[in-house]
C-alpha cells in the first residue's frame, strides 16, 4: 500500500464523510456490571448510509467493575428489618451488595 500524503488523506476523509473529534478526554461505555474507560482516545466519526459509526483508539484501558443491587435484594432487606426503600439501599451499598453484612447492620441495636 502507498503512503498518502496529508492533503489526499484529509481528500479521503472529506469524501468518506470522517472527521476526527477534539479534546476528547475520556470515553466510557456502559455494560451491566462494569464499565470501560479509555482515556485520552482518538476518536474518529464516520458517516455511512445515514448511520454515524464511531471508531474509538488508543488510550489506557480500565474496567470498574460496577456494583448493581437488585429490587428484590432491597426489598428483602426492606422486609427483614422494617425499614424504607432508601435506608435499605444505602445498606446494602454501604455493604457492597452484602445481604447478610446489610441487615445485620441495620438490626444492630435493635430490641
Amino acid at each position: 500500500m502507498m503512503p498518502m500524503n496529508p492533503k489526499q488523506l484529509k481528500k479521503l476523509m472529506k469524501q468518506l464523510d470522517m472527521r476526527q473529534l477534539d479534546n476528547v478526554v475520556e470515553v466510557i461505555i456502559r455494560l451491566e456490571d462494569r464499565e470501560i474507560i479509555i482515556k485520552n482516545p482518538t476518536v474518529t466519526v464516520i458517516k455511512a448510509m445515514g448511520e454515524k459509526i464511531y471508531q474509538i483508539a488508543g488510550g489506557e484501558e480500565e474496567e470498574k467493575v460496577k456494583l448493581v443491587i437488585s429490587e428484590e435484594d432491597i426489598k428483602l432487606v426492606m422486609e427483614q428489618t422494617g425499614v424504607d426503600y432508601e435506608t435499605a439501599k444505602k445498606a446494602l451499598e454501604e455493604a457492597n451488595g452484602d445481604l447478610a453484612e446489610a441487615i445485620l447492620k441495620l438490626t444492630e441495636g435493635s430490641p
